[in-house]
């Protein structure tokens, strides 16, 4: 089970920051446009942050690392993520005001808005790898297996967003929905037999 949970978090994860990542571009788009600057502020602010949170993933890894511990990165993320909900298109009228250039604005707004839930995002993988791997002769292959699940899930998450979840609902309610959805997966990672009881015991 636990490595059920490891697996789904990953894949999740990576469904988790694609979906933010097309989501960003709409969101920046009625301040900023959507021209190949404004893509390619968002597209370098969601690497770079990626990039510290590999880093930051690998070495908090080393202490103690925990099934819990995990779930609370991804817990932190969809946290870190409510935010760009409530005050995102307050944080751009006020960029938009003071920032003339699009080039810097949006990369400025990129930046405030994104780097840190994906940064919490990138965490993810390489605490998971830690967890999963016990034995060295093993490292690889279960490494390969995390990311495959890791990069179908990005695959996943940039295909049904682009392709179906913007045609049926507003991008808050994506946003929401991508919030929700880590929450209770964190939750159910932490406390699995409090679920499991609730369910078997429907009031």
């Amino acid at each position: 089970m636990d490595r059920l949970f490891i697996f789904l978090i990953a894949g999740w994860s990576g469904f988790f920051v694609m979906a933010i990542e097309l989501l960003s571009g709409r969101i920046l788009a009625p301040s900023f446009g959507s021209g190949i600057h404004v893509w390619g502020g968002i597209i370098t602010v969601f690497m770079l942050a990626l990039a510290l949170g590999y880093l930051l993933g690998g070495r908090w890894s080393l202490r103690d690392p925990s099934l819990r511990r995990l779930a609370l990165i991804l817990i932190a993320g969809a946290t870190a993520t409510i935010p760009v909900v409530l005050l995102g298109d307050s944080l751009l009228d006020w960029l938009f005001d003071r920032v003339q250039d699009p080039r810097y604005g949006s990369l400025l707004a990129a930046t405030l808005l994104f780097f840190v839930p994906t940064t919490l995002a990138g965490m993810i993988s390489p605490y998971a790898v830690r967890l999963l791997v016990s034995q060295s002769e093993l490292s690889g292959h279960l490494a390969g297996l995390l990311y495959f699940c890791s990069t179908f899930g990005s695959a996943a998450g940039t295909l049904l967003t682009s392709f179906y979840l913007v045609l049926y609902f507003e991008i808050d309610q994506i946003l929401m929905g991508l919030i929700g959805t880590s929450l209770f997966l964190g939750l159910l990672t932490i406390f699995p037999g409090n679920f499991k009881n609730a369910s078997r015991h429907p009031v």
